[in-house]
């Protein structure tokens, strides 16, 4: 007869070689994922001349992408529940390498942006059903780890659309490279149908909540000035690193500053690699000064603004060490954004953290893409044909300086707020203890 296994047993199990295997496999289509989700901002003005269309209407295909992705978020993870990750994850590959197809043949605005709609629902779909494998198939002590290598490592897909997606549009062409991107999809699909396991044979999965509960947790969460601070945080963070990776950065490196397509695939790399190092870096300093972390927040902002006042006051072209400083500084904000993240775990109940973390994530999304349609229009506004000049790029980058100034404004007056609510808490802490004395 089988007995019960232990506590310990069980973690043990769950570091087993197969944890490893099974999480390769979603590293795999987080890339994916990533490669899918940033593909249509390095095609630059191939894109303009295809659907024959301004750059304010180019910047809905993102904004679109953008509403659909952050849009997704909570019915995603009530699906997860229901269905399980292996499931998800295939059919979220399955999805955006149906998008990726429609876009390697579409030569209308319509069709393009519906090929985006169903890239965005995939991807949607993949990150946070990754992280329901990691939490079904590691230990708890190994979770925040593999966690934050999940990010890390799914980075590596932005620089396969800065490099191989480039060459592919600059030789075989607009087709073979969304095609190809359309083939990797469908191969992850396949792989994590054929290899990916939801859980461990003997685990229990939790009772899905209900509506009701769901709608009290989402009430709850907002309520609290906490959530809200990590919502600013991530909105204030991600934005610019959004815009620069997902639309603006590759056209404005080409046409803007009149570098070669490889020179700027070539800093979109060390874009990605600088996201990619100061990650733990920034972890760290969050977890040795929690009370110090709005500041954090702020002083990256004024690096990043500090660097776009410096490359945009500089007439184009820019020297390469100073677009090197801002492609640096600009790649701080991804990482920065996740301190959004850590405002949900202090401030809210374990219980609402999924809540919580529905309304941080919509920050970033929502900032970037009033960003990227914002720019879009500057453009259309100060050109007088389809070709943007490096003086129309320096004006349309300008509209940032709104965008930080409302993030800004936010962050100060909810971590007035937050540190108010952590105040009151602390006093009646006080008082219930003096009462039980």
């Amino acid at each position: 007869m089988q007995t019960a296994q232990t506590p310990q047993e069980v973690d043990e199990r769950k570091t087993a070689p197969i944890a490893w295997a099974l999480w390769g496999v979603g590293i795999a289509a987080y890339v994916a994922a990533i490669l899918h989700r940033t593909s249509f901002g390095v095609t630059g003005e191939d894109a303009l001349h295809r659907f024959d269309a301004s750059a304010g209407i180019l910047a809905t295909f993102t904004v679109v992408q953008l509403l659909v992705y952050a849009g997704l978020q909570i019915p995603v993870g009530l699906l997860l529940d229901r269905v399980g990750p292996r499931r998800m994850i295939a059919g979220g590959a399955l999805l955006m390498a149906a998008g990726q197809a429609l876009m390697a043949v579409a030569t209308s605005v319509p069709l393009a942006v519906a090929a985006r709609v169903v890239v965005a629902a995939g991807d949607a779909m993949t990150f946070i059903s990754v992280l329901g494998i990691v939490g079904a198939w590691f230990a708890p002590a190994r979770v925040p780890v593999v966690t934050q290598l999940t990010g890390l490592l799914g980075q590596v897909g932005q620089v396969l659309s800065a490099i191989p997606l480039v060459a592919l549009l600059r030789g075989p062409g607009w087709g073979t490279a969304f095609g190809s991107a359309a083939a990797l999809g469908v191969l992850v699909g396949v792989l994590a149908l054929a290899l990916l396991r939801d859980a461990p044979p003997d685990a229990t999965r939790p009772a899905s909540p209900t509506a009701r509960q769901i709608g009290r947790d989402l009430v709850a969460a907002w309520r609290q000035p906490g959530t809200r601070l990590g919502l600013w945080t991530h909105f204030v963070t991600q934005f610019t690193s959004n815009t620069f990776a997902l639309m603006w950065g590759y056209p404005y490196l080409v046409s803007g500053q009149g570098m070669k397509p490889s020179t700027a695939s070539t800093l979109l790399t060390v874009f990605v690699l600088a996201n990619m190092v100061s990650g733990p870096y920034i972890g760290r300093l969050v977890a040795r000064h929690p009370l110090r972390r709005s500041w954090l927040v702020l002083g990256i902002v004024g690096l990043n603004a500090g660097a776009w006042a410096a490359t945009l006051a500089w007439p184009p072209p820019a020297p390469a060490w100073l677009l090197v400083i801002l492609v640096l500084c600009v790649a701080l904000g991804a990482p920065a954004s996740m301190i959004g993240f850590d405002y949900v775990r202090t401030f809210n109940p374990p219980g609402r953290h999924g809540a919580a973390t529905g309304i941080v994530n919509v920050g970033g999304s929502v900032g970037a893409l009033v960003t990227i349609l914002l720019i879009g229009v500057v453009l259309d506004a100060v050109s007088s044909g389809r070709e943007y000049t490096p003086e129309a790029f320096r004006v349309a980058w300008t509209v940032q300086a709104l965008v930080w100034t409302v993030g800004v404004a936010g962050v100060l007056r909810t971590r007035r707020l937050a540190r108010r609510e952590l105040g009151r808490s602390a006093a009646e802490a006080v008082q219930e203890r003096a009462d039980h004395a």
